[in-house]
């Protein structure tokens, strides 16, 4: 279903629905993760996407109870950058047994990273309202920040064997 067909409520109703699932499969990747630091930051994604269903949420009780959007500054607390952890020794063998599983959990987050930002920057082009525009190009901005970060992590883990990834 196109996001056109959509009522506003509904729109941002699947916006919710996928922030859950992003919740889902970064609590996933922290439990799997062989590395304090790797748990660490699917934590703190896993916490991003819980504050965006919680103002989304929001966003949908202002809109149906008084016909407004909520003002939307953004999620105050950056992700640490981290520099290379060397995989070596035992934790090597839990990566090596886990890498085919959280490859694809890095996938599917950079995936759903990528759908969220378009969703909400198509939010962003239906809206005249400025609060409303205001915080899905914020949202979008958001998403991009974590694809950013999900997508460095991958190709360091696939391509030189290190977790590492930018702060934002």
């Amino acid at each position: 279903m196109s996001t056109e067909n959509l009522t506003l409520t509904d729109a941002i109703q699947t916006a919710v629905e996928a922030e859950m699932k992003a919740v889902t499969v970064y609590k996933d990747a922290a439990a799997k993760a062989a590395n304090t630091a790797v748990e660490k930051l699917f934590g703190q994604l896993a916490d991003f996407e819980q504050h965006h269903v919680d103002k989304l949420n929001e966003l949908i009780a202002s809109l149906q109870k008084k016909n407004k959007y909520v003002v939307y500054e953004g999620y105050s607390r950056p992700i640490a950058a981290q520099s290379e952890i060397q995989i070596a020794g035992k934790a090597a063998k839990v990566l090596e047994a886990a890498k085919v599983s959280l490859m694809d959990i890095l996938t599917m987050a950079q995936e759903i990273e990528k759908s969220a930002s378009k969703k909400y920057t198509d939010l962003a082009e239906q809206t005249s309202d400025k609060d409303g525009k205001a915080m899905f190009n914020q949202l979008a901005k958001e998403e991009q920040s974590h694809l950013k970060i999900l997508t460095e992590v991958y190709w360091n883990l696939n391509d030189r064997g290190v977790w590492a990834w930018p702060g934002s």
